[in-house]
């Protein structure tokens, strides 16, 4: 399954895992990673649900905010530990 998802986010997972240079991965990078995904998806929800839904301006922090969501989840749960380092600036 991990293999199947990699493919269909690999347009995404290879911005962050190309190159050649050496990058610092810790563990607690990609825990730390992961809750802030889980904290952005929490503030996409909440910026839905609490807007009025007769005005389209919400739309922005929902793109924002679930953006920003998929990609940590995305790269926390599928990406390698270079492109958790390099979403970190890890070098």
């Amino acid at each position: 399954m991990k293999h199947i998802l990699r493919k269909v986010f690999a347009p995404l997972l290879n911005i962050f895992e190309q190159g050649d240079e050496n990058y610092a991965y810790k563990p607690l990078n990609r825990t730390i990673l992961l809750v802030v995904g889980v904290l952005f998806a929490i503030l996409a929800s909440a910026v839905t649900w609490l807007s009025p839904q007769d005005e389209l301006g919400f739309l922005i922090p929902l793109i924002v905010f679930g953006g920003a969501s998929l990609v940590c989840l995305v790269v926390g749960l599928l990406g390698s530990d270079k492109a958790v380092a390099k979403i970190w600036g890890g070098k």
